[in-house]
């Protein structure tokens, strides 16, 4: 194992621990207060110990796209079911997070298909430009987004289904 691979475990592995999180808190958030869905957390638990094990010793990376689409996917159905049967005045804030994670893989994988292209393309172009041109900067930027967008639409569905009536407020400043 290399160091590079090493490194390249603990950006990729996270995200699969992470969007486990992600899908449990969506497919569970129709439950009553203080109720624990556990074989959720069973399924995604051994999920996410399958898909470290395999990639330990499969060094692979399609398999982990593969594992971290499905996760996506799932939420992407769930996502699409609650704002088209449940909560379709969410639709906007759902589909923006869809449309801004949806952009960050595209730009993603132009890095991936085009960067002998774009490393040679920004050297002959000034360095402002060159920066801007860093698209798998703008994937790690648009996912972050994407990711608090939809933390924002799971967070609302939520307190939505328990009656809560969020609110944001700015601190006033002593």
């Amino acid at each position: 194992m290399t160091l590079q691979y090493e490194m390249q475990l603990l950006d990729e592995l996270p995200m699969i621990y992470s969007c486990c999180v992600f899908v449990y808190c969506l497919y569970e958030c129709f439950k009553r207060e203080k109720s624990i869905g556990y074989f959720p957390i069973v399924i995604l638990l051994v999920f996410s110990i399958t898909v470290t094990v395999v990639y330990l010793q499969w060094k692979e990376p399609v398999f982990h796209q593969v594992m971290y689409g499905i996760l996506v996917g799932s939420l992407v159905f769930r996502s699409v079911f609650i704002v088209s049967r449940v909560y379709p005045w969410l639709r906007p804030l759902c589909y923006t997070s869809l449309g801004v994670s949806v952009l960050g893989f595209l730009m993603w994988n132009i890095d991936n298909l085009l960067c002998d292209t774009l490393r040679a393309t920004r050297q002959r172009l000034p360095p402002v430009v060159g920066a801007v041109t860093q698209f798998h900067a703008w994937w790690h930027i648009l996912t972050g987004l994407g990711s608090y967008l939809h933390i924002l639409f799971s967070i609302q569905t939520r307190s939505t289904y328990l009656k809560h009536r969020p609110k944001v407020q700015s601190q006033k400043s002593s």
